[in-house]
């Protein structure tokens, strides 16, 4: 694929090479111009952010704990804010992304154990995703979970057909569907009438009980799982790299300061959906003493005679299948930078997605077939859980190559950051070995 940079023989390995350099960049003097450009891996990278997996973990907070929870969700986003930078950047001062930097790190054996780590990670998350989109189904439908789980692998043509029409377009249709689903939340925080005040309060400030309550505890740890992601930071590195910006120390000072407008712009559209989910649990169900409410089902049934209107119910369902479908797109992209990156094995985009679809497809069948509804909901949450426990494995990495001058040259780390980049892998492994003492303790 050509580019506008010189070629450097010391990098033969594309990240992606199907994308890269595809999506050109405007030479405009106008900043703007340039910007639009680079808007859009951002928004794909968003997409892990607000998925059926956030949906679960965000209602069971707001019902079971009111606004407490905020702090959480702002918390996490804030350091996917971080984590998504040091990812960009990443991509571009290397021209590697973080699964190729990985493998020729650590040798065959750790890039093995770091490649299972990470198809955990993705397999979790699409565990969430066919759970959401088939409970979509079902709730739009009336489509049995059992069947609705089996035509979520439907979606593998629909990855077929847009690969086919190109990047810039599978970027806009996730876009749009973002736009979907935070217009349907602006109506949905219209119509619940929350308490703007305390929850701001909780959004702010810390609540001691978070680290003292196991059952919160639980569901923050499911949050952060949530919301930063691990392979969105093999992601977001690769798909950086789809900008035909020039490979030039100029060029890709402009392409990060770009690339980090569109990720917190698309971060904190993120932000605002995550706690206007967990608002409306709060201020529906919370209010009204529903605090056993924790399955996106339950949120179905219960919210327009809650809310007053009939039509809540029927919005919150279409955006929950948005969200389930645009999750489906990111998650194959993901799938393919970690599965070329750390063992260089390139296979279809659809069958790659037919192979992750199908890990997920499997273990929700036999929890449909064994415990019906009531097990998937405890399934989603898990799956949220897993993947926070998986975070470590992609955040250690990320930062030890971010503060490598080596690695990095001038794009290496300011000492403030290299502080504060440990501080939140620190916090992140120390949350999750906290959840797990509390769990073997049986809390």
């Amino acid at each position: 694929m050509a580019t506008e940079s010189t070629p450097n023989t010391a990098l033969p390995e594309l990240s992606l090479p199907e994308i890269h350099s595809t999506v050109s960049i405007s030479i405009s003097p106008f900043y703007w111009r340039r910007l639009l450009g680079f808007i859009g891996p951002g928004f794909l990278i968003s997409v892990g952010y607000m998925d059926p997996g956030n949906w679960a973990t965000d209602i069971a907070g707001g019902a079971q704990f009111g606004y407490t929870l905020l702090f959480v969700i702002m918390a996490s986003n804030l350091m996917a804010v971080l984590l998504q930078s040091l990812s960009l950047k990443l991509g571009v001062a290397t021209e590697r992304d973080l699964a190729q930097l990985c493998r020729e790190s650590t040798g065959r054996w750790g890039s093995f154990f770091l490649w299972i780590m990470a198809e955990i990670a993705i397999a979790a998350c699409d565990l969430a995703e066919v759970i959401g989109s088939a409970i979509a189904l079902n709730l739009l439908f009336h489509v049995p979970l059992f069947w609705g789980v089996l035509i979520t692998g439907l979606d593998v043509l629909l990855i077929l057909l847009l690969q086919r029409w190109g990047f810039r377009t599978i970027e806009a249709i996730v876009i749009a569907l973002i736009g979907v689903i935070l217009a349907l939340f602006c109506i949905q925080m219209f119509l619940s009438r929350p308490d703007y005040l305390p929850a701001l309060d909780s959004l702010l400030i810390p609540s001691r009980s978070i680290l003292t309550n196991p059952a919160m505890l639980y569901i923050a740890i499911g949050m952060l799982g949530a919301t930063v992601m691990p392979h969105n930071l093999y992601l977001h590195s690769s798909i950086v790299q789809s900008r035909r910006y020039k490979r030039t120390p100029q060029g890709k000072r402009e392409a990060v300061k770009m690339a980090n407008i569109d990720s917190a712009l698309a971060l904190t559209l993120a932000l605002f959906v995550n706690a206007a989910i967990l608002v409306v649990a709060a201020a529906v169900f919370h209010r009204s003493g529903h605090f056993e409410v924790a399955a996106i089902e339950e949120a179905y049934k219960l919210l327009s005679p809650l809310v007053g209107a009939g039509f809540a119910s029927t919005l919150f369902a279409i955006a929950l299948l948005a969200s389930g479908q645009n999750s489906s797109i990111t998650g194959t992209l993901a799938g393919q930078v970690v599965m070329e990156g750390f063992i260089q094995m390139r296979v279809a985009p659809w069958m790659r997605r037919l192979i992750t679809r199908s890990l997920a497809i499997i273990p929700t069948i036999v929890v449909v077939a064994l415990y019906g509804a009531h097990g998937t909901e405890k399934l989603l949450i898990l799956s949220q859980v897993i993947l926070s426990l998986q975070l470590s494995f992609a955040v250690v990495p990320l930062v030890l190559f971010t503060n490598s001058r080596k690695r990095m040259g001038e794009f290496v780390n300011a000492p403030w950051l290299k502080a504060l980049a440990w501080i939140v892998a620190l916090v992140i492994a120390g949350l999750n070995a906290w959840l797990l003492v509390q769990m073997a303790l049986g809390r």
